[in-house]
Protein backbone atom coordinates (compact mmCIF):
# COMPACT_ATOMS: atom_id res chain seq x y z
CA UNK A 1 0.00 0.00 0.00
CA UNK A 2 0.84 3.36 -0.58
CA UNK A 3 2.39 5.87 1.96
CA UNK A 4 -0.24 8.81 2.40
CA UNK A 5 1.65 12.31 1.31
CA UNK A 6 1.96 14.52 3.87
CA UNK A 7 0.21 17.68 3.51
CA UNK A 8 1.78 20.83 2.04
CA UNK A 9 2.94 23.60 4.37
CA UNK A 10 0.41 26.23 5.30
CA UNK A 11 0.75 29.24 2.17
CA UNK A 12 2.24 32.31 3.28
CA UNK A 13 -1.04 34.86 2.31
CA UNK A 14 -1.15 38.27 3.08
CA UNK A 15 -4.77 38.52 2.26
CA UNK A 16 -6.79 39.15 5.46
CA UNK A 17 -10.29 39.10 6.19
CA UNK A 18 -12.98 42.29 5.58
CA UNK A 19 -10.12 43.56 2.94
CA UNK A 20 -11.40 44.67 -0.54
CA UNK A 21 -10.26 42.41 -3.43
CA UNK A 22 -10.51 42.82 -6.90
CA UNK A 23 -10.74 39.36 -9.12
CA UNK A 24 -7.60 39.36 -11.92
CA UNK A 25 -8.27 36.61 -13.91
CA UNK A 26 -11.09 33.74 -14.58
CA UNK A 27 -14.99 33.87 -15.14
CA UNK A 28 -15.25 37.14 -12.31
CA UNK A 29 -12.12 38.41 -14.21
CA UNK A 30 -13.06 42.05 -12.73
CA UNK A 31 -15.55 42.11 -9.92
CA UNK A 32 -14.65 43.09 -6.63
CA UNK A 33 -15.72 42.29 -3.19
CA UNK A 34 -14.59 42.23 0.40
CA UNK A 35 -13.09 38.60 1.58
CA UNK A 36 -15.12 36.72 4.42
CA UNK A 37 -12.37 33.94 4.83
CA UNK A 38 -8.96 33.13 4.41
CA UNK A 39 -8.06 29.40 3.98
CA UNK A 40 -4.03 29.27 4.38
CA UNK A 41 -4.20 25.56 3.79
CA UNK A 42 -5.51 25.13 0.93
CA UNK A 43 -4.39 28.86 -0.56
CA UNK A 44 -7.75 30.11 -1.38
CA UNK A 45 -10.17 33.19 -0.05
CA UNK A 46 -14.05 33.34 0.04
CA UNK A 47 -15.01 36.81 -1.73
CA UNK A 48 -18.25 38.46 -1.59
CA UNK A 49 -20.30 37.82 -4.70
CA UNK A 50 -17.63 36.30 -6.34
CA UNK A 51 -17.71 32.57 -7.87
CA UNK A 52 -21.29 32.22 -6.94
CA UNK A 53 -22.63 28.06 -7.28
CA UNK A 54 -26.05 26.87 -7.18
CA UNK A 55 -26.23 24.36 -3.82
CA UNK A 56 -29.16 22.01 -4.46
CA UNK A 57 -30.49 21.34 -0.59
CA UNK A 58 -32.88 18.88 0.16
CA UNK A 59 -35.64 19.87 2.42
CA UNK A 60 -35.33 18.84 6.08
CA UNK A 61 -38.42 19.39 8.25
CA UNK A 62 -36.62 18.31 11.40
CA UNK A 63 -34.12 21.11 11.11
CA UNK A 64 -36.35 23.81 9.38
CA UNK A 65 -34.24 23.53 6.14
CA UNK A 66 -36.82 24.74 3.50
CA UNK A 67 -34.77 22.92 0.96
CA UNK A 68 -34.75 24.09 -3.24
CA UNK A 69 -31.93 25.40 -5.36
CA UNK A 70 -29.52 28.13 -3.20
CA UNK A 71 -26.66 30.28 -4.47
CA UNK A 72 -23.62 30.74 -2.41
CA UNK A 73 -20.10 31.81 -2.96
CA UNK A 74 -17.14 29.47 -3.10
CA UNK A 75 -13.71 29.82 -2.77
CA UNK A 76 -11.14 31.62 -5.24
CA UNK A 77 -7.20 30.65 -5.65
CA UNK A 78 -5.92 33.52 -3.37
CA UNK A 79 -3.17 34.48 -6.46
CA UNK A 80 -6.55 35.36 -8.79
CA UNK A 81 -7.26 38.27 -6.80
CA UNK A 82 -5.41 41.80 -5.60
CA UNK A 83 -5.92 43.85 -3.03
CA UNK A 84 -7.49 47.19 -3.95
CA UNK A 85 -5.86 50.44 -2.29
CA UNK A 86 -8.34 53.52 -0.59
CA UNK A 87 -8.07 54.69 -3.97
CA UNK A 88 -9.66 51.88 -6.07
CA UNK A 89 -5.96 50.82 -7.37
CA UNK A 90 -5.28 47.16 -7.51
CA UNK A 91 -1.50 46.32 -6.20
CA UNK A 92 0.33 43.88 -4.77
CA UNK A 93 0.95 43.16 -1.11
CA UNK A 94 4.82 44.49 0.58
CA UNK A 95 5.90 45.10 4.20
CA UNK A 96 7.31 47.52 6.14
CA UNK A 97 8.79 47.04 9.36
CA UNK A 98 8.52 50.47 11.63
CA UNK A 99 10.87 50.87 14.47
CA UNK A 100 13.40 47.97 15.95
CA UNK A 101 13.71 45.96 18.16
CA UNK A 102 10.78 44.38 20.28
CA UNK A 103 8.87 47.62 19.36
CA UNK A 104 9.14 46.81 15.54
CA UNK A 105 5.38 46.71 13.33
CA UNK A 106 4.90 44.93 10.46
CA UNK A 107 2.66 47.38 8.05
CA UNK A 108 1.10 45.67 4.94
CA UNK A 109 1.83 48.78 1.67
CA UNK A 110 0.65 48.81 -1.58
CA UNK A 111 3.40 48.03 -3.73
CA UNK A 112 2.35 50.64 -6.41
CA UNK A 113 1.51 53.76 -4.04
CA UNK A 114 3.12 52.71 -0.74
CA UNK A 115 0.21 53.94 0.99
CA UNK A 116 -0.67 51.99 4.31
CA UNK A 117 -3.09 49.18 3.95
CA UNK A 118 -3.64 48.91 7.49
CA UNK A 119 -6.38 50.38 9.28
CA UNK A 120 -5.36 52.10 12.33
CA UNK A 121 -7.30 51.63 15.39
Amino acid sequence: MAKKKPAPPPNKIRIRKNDTVKVITGKDKGKTGRVLEVNHQTGRVLVEGVNLIKKHTKPNPGKQIKGGIAEREAPIHVSNVMILTAGGIATRIGIRIDGDGPTARRTRIARKTGEALDKKG
